[in-house]
């Protein structure tokens, strides 16, 4: 897949980290790498990445917000007392949690936690972009 959406450019980019910051599991960074190799301009590939990534954590958090403690219970066999001490972690922390979202494997779990226990959304977006953005501006200075 990571092949196929390089040969497409920005779009390309664009879409794999959207999709990887979703429960689709392949590295963005790896786009975002590939294509400063090829030679892409550094600062629009991490702008593109960025909003791909954050667009996609955010659509994360809403699957998060729809989601329904019954359907946990019934179809994943978590039991209510496991779903109530994670809230009290989760609210632990807040719209904090967000800035671990660039995290591999467990980001999208934070995501979704952060969307179904219902954690403020600006707040929550608004750290989700920082922790992403950051992420990409870090590999972009072993280009620069």
């Amino acid at each position: 897949m990571e092949v196929l959406l390089g040969e497409w450019g920005y779009i390309g980019l664009f879409i794999g980290s959207f999709l990887a910051a979703t429960i689709v599991p392949f590295s963005s960074d790896v786009l975002l790498v590939g294509m400063l190799l090829a030679g892409a301009s550094v600062w629009p590939a991490v702008i593109v990445a960025t909003a791909g990534n954050w667009l996609g954590g955010l659509t994360s958090y809403y699957i998060g917000y729809i989601g329904k403690w019954e359907w946990l219970e019934r179809w994943f066999r978590v039991k209510r007392s496991t779903l109530e001490r994670q809230k009290s972690r989760v609210d632990r922390y807040g719209p904090l949690l967000a800035l671990m979202t660039w995290l591999p494997v467990v980001g999208d779990v934070f995501a979704i936690a952060l969307g179904f226990y219902r954690q403020r959304f600006w707040p929550s977006a608004a750290y989700m972009l920082a922790g992403k953005a950051a992420r990409f501006v870090i590999w972009a200075f072993f280009f620069l």
